[in-house]
């Protein structure tokens, strides 16, 4: 069975920039709701800062779309390559 490299990448990058788009805005609402979570995207996503803004809101749903879809294509293409 192989993976298709480009569906895998969506359903990833979809997953990951999802959470980051609920904690941050759970953490909008609630202030002390994520903030480990939040702190620690920050601390990997340059220009990403975990405050209750919509515009970081945006910022770090983006990058968690992009980290994602990166990782779960790299992920599907190592697995293909491996199950050969």
């Amino acid at each position: 069975m192989r993976f298709n490299l480009t569906a895998l990448a969506l359903t990833v990058g979809l997953f990951w920039g999802g959470a980051i788009l609920l904690v941050a805005s759970a953490n909008a609402i609630w202030p002390n709701y994520g903030q480990a979570f939040l702190q620690l995207a920050a601390s990997i996503y340059p220009g990403y800062h975990p405050v209750a803004s919509v515009r970081e809101i945006i910022v770090g749903t983006v990058y968690g779309f992009l980290d994602g879809a990166i990782g779960g294509w790299l992920f599907g293409w190592v697995y293909n390559l491996v199950s050969r």
